[in-house]
């Protein structure tokens, strides 16, 4: 659940970005440009956060008006090992000694639905996170970090699979199956693809982050468009964008299969104008731009 601190939405004095590199970040990026917001992003070129050292560094960047938003994560597509789990909590560990010198305005954290445990039954913001991996016990540990350190208003935003023109990390999922069919004329799936996952448009997440940056929001809240489809069905869907005939291959399954549901009433709770892309929709703007 979320509470606006400004109704309506203000403009921040200047949006501090960490994870300048990332797939949200730079969409993000392009959109409070778009709405000449003020923007620092801070790259890991210019402040490795799991270095020692880091959170003094970025006290240094900080101003007391700021609005923090926190990206930077090692992602599974690197590892999801200790060492990946560690620098992450590394990285949360430099922030919460930046804010300590320095308290922004606003924090805002993005998290994942890895913090919850796979599940047939809807998911909501006020289902036990119970994370099954190192990464989404990072995410966890991470929020807990912040929201133990801040004196702040914290938004912990915690999205399902995103997908979009531009992504990074070609996580198995939409914008991977729209490579593998442009390259080789076919989407390989484990099994017959029959695990339901939530999926967000990126164009949808920014709106939801500029939101919840602009009502100066705190809480938690899941990004999820409360519609879960199987990967069989995605990769069809997928398929489906191109004028010549997509193969769908079946490979044998790897590991057992698992499901993920979402309750989006929290998100219409938060903001009852939003309206999210439909699937489709998002699936073919995502294919007419083209990566």
């Amino acid at each position: 659940m979320l509470i606006h601190h400004q109704t309506p939405p203000v403009t921040p004095k200047r949006v501090v970005l960490l994870g300048a590199s990332g797939f949200l970040a730079k969409a993000l990026m392009d959109r409070l440009a778009k709405a000449a917001v003020p923007v620092r992003a801070i790259g890991r070129e210019e402040i490795d956060l799991t270095a020692d050292g880091a959170g003094t560094r970025l006290a240094g960047a900080l101003t007391p008006g700021d609005t923090l938003v926190f990206l930077s994560a090692v992602t599974p597509d690197k590892g999801r090992g200790i060492e990946h789990f560690l620098a992450n909590v590394r990285m949360g560990e430099a922030v919460c000694a930046a804010i300590a010198a320095v308290m922004p305005a606003h924090i805002v954290y993005a998290s994942s639905d890895a913090v919850y445990p796979f599940s047939a039954a809807p998911t909501t913001e006020a289902s036990c996170a119970e994370p099954t991996d190192l990464y989404g016990a990072a995410h966890l540990a991470r929020e807990l970090m912040l929201k133990g350190a801040a004196k702040c208003p914290v938004a912990i935003l915690r999205p399902t699979m995103i997908f979009g023109a531009g992504d990074t990390h070609n996580s198995y999922g939409a914008n991977r199956f729209r490579r593998m069919a442009r390259k080789a004329g076919k989407i390989t799936l484990f099994g017959g693809g029959e695990e339901t996952r939530d999926h967000m448009f990126i164009d949808d997440v920014v709106t939801l982050f500029e939101l919840v940056i602009g009502h100066r929001s705190a809480g938690t809240l899941n990004l999820v468009s409360g519609r879960s489809v199987s990967f069989g069905d995605l990769a069809r869907m997928v398929a489906g964008r191109f004028s010549s005939p997509v193969e769908i291959e079946m490979l044998p399954r790897q590991s057992a299969i698992t499901h993920r549901q979402f309750d989006a009433s929290g998100l219409r709770e938060a903001f009852p104008d939003f309206r999210l892309t439909p699937l489709e929709d998002a699936i073919a703007a995502a294919h007419a731009a083209g990566d």
